[in-house]
């Protein structure tokens, strides 16, 4: 928790009990099925719910925002953004059925109430939501056409609705179709550790 309360020191003791019971809960899970490199699960806090919370530092949501994580895996980044924002709804989403009960469980065991589960493929998912949200799951060029349809008209927050990604790398030719529109914001801005060196945010305004 070091990390956490360094960066997020205005914390509820809530908060800081959930974020105790992801980092209990993600390393026994992961003894059973690897939802985290096997080699990275002790870079659990810093290389996973740190790098989910860079989210929260980029654009902090108003209450009543609806937020879908593509391809969640075992909840990265929505279980630490769920704790952040209690007032906001995660809806998770990924194909593999094993993770996401990782991610259930979290999610209940830390007493999670923003949090819904859909086990399936993105173009299954209905309604609107105000922000897609994806940890290095497709390229952006895959991933636009298939999320724009959900993102709803009406924006609240201090940037138009639209998809927010977490990468890392040589971005240039991913970008390029969107260079116009793209807002990339380096991770370095935020955390000091070494780590986020090479990591950005991807920020997209999408409309249907």
């Amino acid at each position: 928790m070091d990390r956490i309360n360094h960066y997020f020191p205005h914390l509820t003791e809530q908060q800081r009990t959930q974020f105790e019971t992801l980092l209990r809960l993600y390393p026994d899970w992961n003894q059973r099925i690897n939802v985290i490199s096997r080699k990275d699960i002790e870079n659990l806090e810093v290389n996973h719910v740190l790098h989910s919370l860079a989210l929260a530092r980029f654009l902090p949501w108003v209450p009543g925002t609806r937020v879908l994580d593509l391809g969640t895996g075992g909840g990265f980044p929505g279980i630490p953004l769920a704790v952040m924002f209690p007032d906001v709804q995660f809806h998770l989403v990924d194909r593999i059925g094993k993770k996401l009960r990782v991610a259930q469980d979290v999610a209940q065991q830390a007493g999670l109430q923003n949090v819904t589960f859909q086990h399936g493929d993105i173009k299954e998912v209905k309604g609107e939501v105000d922000f897609v949200v994806s940890r290095a799951v497709m390229p952006l060029a895959d991933m636009v056409p298939l999320v724009r349809r959900l993102i709803s008209p009406v924006g609240h927050n201090g940037l138009p609705n639209g998809l927010i990604c977490l990468k890392g790398g040589d971005l240039q030719s991913e970008l390029q179709p969107f260079k116009r529109t793209a807002l990339v914001d380096d991770l370095r801005n935020y955390f000091e550790e070494p780590y986020f060196e090479t990591k950005k945010i991807i920020y997209l305004p999408l409309h249907r």
